[in-house]
């Protein structure tokens, strides 16, 4: 199987994860992209959905799934997203398609968080994807210098802005020993929106895509 063929399994063993009658939470990307395809077969189960993402919500209603806001939702049962990276302790890496912050706040809101990868995305350790980071722009050389200070290489993502009007620094060459403690320490920048690990509330579930079936993590 090919890793597209892998992301497209890990999407389907998804759908059994949708609770009948409730909200559920859509996340980015193209596993992301998958799991909606797969969606629109059983859109009549749910009452809607969150997307963290324009592009998201977009393909959503393209599909007739209906797109809710999150300030109008008391609860979200579930969130699918796919990650860059992510270990078997479930500590992720994403923001690869820049709606982190979005990503993180609807994981935030749901009960459960089910993280959906192909096998290439495991690692042992956190760090060799580059580690975006949403920043505002003013803030942009600041936040470059501290990251320096950490040994990381922090490059801006040339002519790309987020959906919430900001600038992505992706850093290279960060070895991520304690993603829980990075994670704080970065969100406290002054500037910083959100870092892109995912471990401080990380995923509850991964479903794993292997030339075997689908591996489930938990």
């Amino acid at each position: 199987m090919n890793q597209d063929e892998l992301k497209k399994q890990v999407a389907e063993a998804a759908l059994d994860y949708v609770e009948a009658g409730t909200v559920i939470g859509v996340g980015t990307g193209s596993t992301a992209n998958h799991f909606i395809d797969g969606l629109a077969r059983v859109k009549g189960r749910i009452e809607g959905t969150v997307a963290s993402s324009n592009a998201s919500a977009e393909r959503l209603r393209g599909h007739g799934i209906p797109v809710l806001d999150l300030n109008a939702v008391d609860e979200i049962s579930v969130y699918i997203d796919g990650a860059d990276e992510t270990t078997r302790h479930l500590h992720l890496i994403k923001g690869g398609g820049g709606a982190l912050t979005r990503e993180k706040i609807v994981a935030a809101a749901s009960r459960r968080f089910v993280c959906i990868c192909d096998q290439s995305k495991l690692v042992d350790r956190l760090g060799a994807f580059p580690l975006p980071i949403e920043v505002i722009p003013m803030a942009r050389s600041l936040v470059a210098r501290e990251l320096v200070k950490r040994g990381g290489r922090p490059v801006l993502r040339e002519g790309f802005v987020t959906d919430n009007g900001n600038e992505i620094l992706d850093i290279h060459g960060l070895d991520i020993m304690d993603p829980v403690a990075l994670e704080d320490e970065l969100n406290n920048l002054p500037g910083v929106v959100t870092v892109g690990i995912f471990a401080i509330r990380p995923a509850d579930i991964l479903l794993l895509g292997t030339p075997n079936g689908v591996e489930t993590l938990s």
